[in-house]
């Protein structure tokens, strides 16, 4: 099956990336993907744009070079509380949005700290994928993730940046294949971000795809693989707090 999407992309925006909005979306054009996801980082993460850069976001085009454009958010959560770097009011205007911890924002805690925080951003519904659970710097319950998943609906990322092998987050496979294991026995949704920092790597999947494979996860389960089943999940996250 082809790759129908990247989500998880970043621009110059970010402060540390190299690549403009266009670029990007030609890069997803050339690779030919029918959607791509521009998720700056959000404002906790040094150097990165502030609120204005997401509240003006309504004059980019949704559609450029016959590609689909979600112009969303990655957020960073911020504590135990599973508090996110941007107000709801900001987040109701976005088309996609991840969260993730990083540790310039979110330093390595216990486990048990850890996974309250995951549990609340979970339960957020401003929240529709959960990036790059596979830092070895964090203690992850796995099985406890993939349970909050299926509960809530929410997306699980498979990050490819993280599998490369001079990614910063060590472990990250064998701590895929963990979570895969306990999200095929729920059948959680799981979508694979390029992260990409630069367009080169847009729609970037080579690495993701042996842990999955090694994993046997099913594609149907891929999102990646079914850009309008992952933007009926989308819109179904929005049904929910529509009326909020």
């Amino acid at each position: 099956m082809e790759y129908e999407i990247d989500v998880h992309t970043h621009t110059l925006a970010s402060g540390h990336a190299y690549s403009t909005i266009q670029e990007m979306v030609m890069a997803a054009k050339d690779k030919g993907l029918k959607g791509v996801g521009i998720t700056e980082h959000a404002p906790s993460m040094p150097g990165s744009c502030e609120d204005i850069y997401f509240r003006n976001l309504r004059v980019v085009p949704r559609q450029m070079y016959g590609v689909n454009v979600l112009l969303g958010v990655e957020l960073n959560i911020l504590n135990e509380q599973g508090d996110v770097d941007l107000p709801d009011y900001i987040l109701r205007r976005l088309d996609v949005r991840i969260a993730s911890v990083h540790r310039n924002v979110f330093p390595p805690s216990t486990g048990k700290v850890l996974m309250n925080s995951i549990e609340k951003a979970l339960n957020n519904p401003y929240v529709d994928i959960l990036g790059h659970p596979d830092d070895g710097h964090y203690e992850y319950d796995y099985k406890r993730l993939a349970e909050l998943a299926a509960a809530n609906n929410k997306i699980i990322e498979i990050n490819n940046a993280s599998l490369r092998p001079l990614g910063i987050r060590p472990n990250a496979y064998e701590n895929d294949l963990k979570l895969l294991s306990y999200c095929k026995d729920r059948k959680v949704n799981i979508i694979v971000g390029s992260d990409a920092h630069v367009s080169f790597d847009v729609g970037a999947h080579e690495e993701a795809v042996k842990v999955l494979n090694e994993a046997d996860y099913p594609d149907e389960l891929i999102l990646n693989y079914h850009m309008d089943k992952l933007l009926a999940i989308l819109e179904e996250h929005k049904m929910e707090w529509a009326d909020k």
